[in-house]
């Protein structure tokens, strides 16, 4: 009998690490987790940990956009 309880502790243990497995598979794939967890990945871009701005990445996006805005309106002054 004892190899019968053994085993039944085995298949409840296996069972157990398995519906874990399952519940976090299905937390990962959740719509509304993975876009948390996007947008927190994209503020960690542009935010230091303390809620300062963290202006080694704002700078260069904001310098590259300027850049950008006054090169388009060049070209459309240029063929006016």
């Amino acid at each position: 009998m004892a190899k019968n309880d053994e085993l039944v502790d085995d298949i409840e243990q296996i069972r157990a690490r398995l519906a874990d497995t399952v519940d976090a598979l299905i937390d990962r794939t959740n719509p509304k987790h993975i876009a948390r967890r996007s947008l927190s990945n994209l503020k960690g871009r542009f935010i230091e940990p303390d809620g300062s701005p963290r202006m080694s990445t704002i700078g260069p996006l904001v310098g590259g956009t300027a850049a950008v805005i006054g090169v388009i309106v060049v070209i459309r002054r240029l063929v006016r």
